[in-house]
């Protein structure tokens, strides 16, 4: 596996290549990836043989990234000649699905590329995404994260539609679920159990749809809603959210947590009443599919999504949660308000959004499809479609 992003670094990809390649095997996988804090001895106990490398940009080379496709080939074609090596994935198509193809190429194996959705709409019309187009044409697996990023593969990258499997994220159902204990977390914001809370979890960045939901708090204070939201995640936009809460005067009911530990995020879910991301398209960049909703259904809580890119594959409009048109902030504060004044109907969603996981979202169904395709099986096994597919 071939991938810049992986823990300890945080994010939801990083998490889900982690829990891919955990369950596809042990110290015969081998990961290449990025060089991180905290990484030395995140490794020491990983299962899987980790490569670190030094992967800085240089601005001074044209491209910047000269150097990291640099060692990822020297690493990745070194353990291909070396190691009994049966197939070679990528995290994405740039840069490490070029690499990937290479290597694969040179050494006569399968390549099976990620593809996550925002990646394929922000980059123009120029040299980096001809190049990413390349890379995922010639793949032998392009593995898609939602319906919508498997139609973007197919109608804007032109990829045959015969080699591009839809491989849906995971969760994990047993880290992730109702009824975990969460009073003690209440209690560190200074709210009691009669106050509303709605949790977000990602990183700080506009297409998220954060700013709307803050925006949206003085609609829901004036209905009555006695009413608290906790963002957990860092990014570009934490000044500017922070100075949105203060231009709205909701600076008090606005808890900014950055990052949290891996045992607590399950708690945190478990302590909000509703889950919010009401992302939005901004100039192309979209998102894929968002795994946080599934951690939130896993964990019995309702969301309210946008209804842009792909994920109408996670939440199931009127079902699981509520999608909204994420730019308009009178309908991000409806959807909330609904969810808070009828606590029945957000019990009813969250519940079928835990039982939708269960039928479709478990590893062991991903990592049965990702062997399978490495193993170059029958290209009718590579899709497996949710039984819920009202979404979208």
């Amino acid at each position: 596996m071939i991938t810049e992003i992986f823990l300890p670094t945080k994010g939801g990809t990083a998490s889900s290549f982690d829990d891919d390649f955990r369950r596809l095997g042990g110290k015969e996988v081998h990961i290449i990836t990025a060089d991180a804090p905290g990484a030395e001895e995140f490794d020491r106990s990983h299962p899987n043989r980790i490569h670190r490398l030094d992967l800085k940009r240089h601005p001074w080379l044209k491209p910047e990234s000269t150097l990291m496709y640099a060692k990822f080939f020297l690493r990745s074609i070194s353990l291909a000649l070396t190691q009994r090596t049966k197939a070679v994935f990528a995290g994405r198509a740039l840069p490490e699905g070029i690499t990937a193809w290479a290597v694969a190429r040179l050494t006569g194996r399968p390549v099976l590329i990620y593809a996550h959705g925002e990646e394929l709409t922000g980059w123009g019309r120029g040299r980096k995404f001809k190049t990413m187009r390349f890379a995922l044409r010639h793949a032998d697996w392009v593995l898609s994260n939602s319906d919508f990023t498997r139609d973007t593969l197919v109608n804007l990258i032109g990829v045959d539609p015969k080699h591009v499997a839809v491989v849906y994220p995971t969760v994990d159902e047993e880290r992730f679920h109702p009824e975990q204990p969460c009073e003690e977390l209440r209690s560190c914001l200074g709210i009691t159990e009669k106050q509303r809370l709605i949790l977000s979890v990602g990183r700080l960045q506009r297409r998220k749809g954060f700013d709307n939901v803050i925006r949206a708090m003085p609609t829901l204070t004036r209905q009555g809603l006695d009413v608290h939201y906790a963002l957990i995640g860092t990014g570009e936009d934490y000044d500017y959210l922070h100075q949105l809460a203060v231009e709205h005067g909701v600076q008090e009911r606005i808890h900014f947590l950055k990052q949290v530990s891996y045992e607590d995020l399950p708690h945190w879910y478990n302590t909000c009443d509703a889950f919010a991301m009401p992302n939005r398209d901004i100039d192309g960049d979209t998102e894929g599919f968002g795994l946080v909703f599934l951690e939130a259904a896993a964990s019995g809580k309702p969301a309210v999504a946008g209804n842009t890119g792909g994920t109408g594959s996670a939440v199931v409009d009127g079902e699981t949660g509520l999608r909204v048109d994420g730019e308009k902030v009178e309908d991000v504060a409806t959807a909330l308000a609904r969810l808070l004044r009828e606590p029945t109907l957000a019990r009813a969603m969250g519940q079928r959004g835990r039982e939708r996981v269960l039928e479709n979202f478990t590893h062991e169904r991903r990592v049965s499809q990702l062997r399978e395709l490495a193993l170059k099986r029958p290209l009718a096994a590579a899709r497996c479609s949710p039984k819920a597919d009202r979404a979208g």
